[in-house]
């Protein structure tokens, strides 16, 4: 993966943290990363308004700026559902055959397991800004696109 999309692979983990602080979104149902674009699909069942998304983005922004330590543990996966419960899983399970995860720990902002690479620091990131949003309300997802600054 190159360094453009690990930077947009850790964003995706602090948008997350923000919309689930924002609108309390739990359960991601897709994600398309492609350099330093990112597409974001939650579970939501009410259609945000465009204040709690600025406030996403507002919040994202800053925890890139506090520069917060982004860890990844790897454990076996009883281990890690002991520690952390269902909320490493997304509404696309891991196999059960995986019986080592990798789990992204921003802490207290996401957890989620993941074996993608990931910056070391949200400071790396350097900025994220949202696209225009879409809420699909017959199936009750918010797909949030967004960019990461580049250079």
């Amino acid at each position: 993966m190159n360094g453009d999309e690990t930077r947009t692979h850790t964003a995706l983990h602090v948008v997350k943290g923000a919309a689930r602080k924002v609108l309390g979104t739990r359960w991601t149902a897709g994600t398309f990363v492609n350099g330093t674009h990112c597409i974001l699909t939650v579970q939501l069942d009410e259609k945000p308004d465009d204040e709690s998304m600025s406030k996403i983005e507002a919040l994202a922004n800053q925890k890139v700026s506090e520069g917060a330590l982004v860890q990844v543990e790897e454990l076996s996966r009883p281990e890690a559902e002991k520690k952390y419960g269902d909320e490493i899983y997304d509404l696309f399970p891991v196999p059960e055959s995986i019986q080592t995860l990798k789990v992204v720990v921003i802490p207290d902002w996401n957890v989620n397991a993941c074996n993608k690479e990931h910056t070391r620091t949200t400071g790396e990131i350097r900025g994220i800004t949202l696209g225009k949003w879409r809420y699909r309300n017959s199936r009750k997802m918010l797909e949030v696109p967004f960019d990461v600054s580049s250079g």
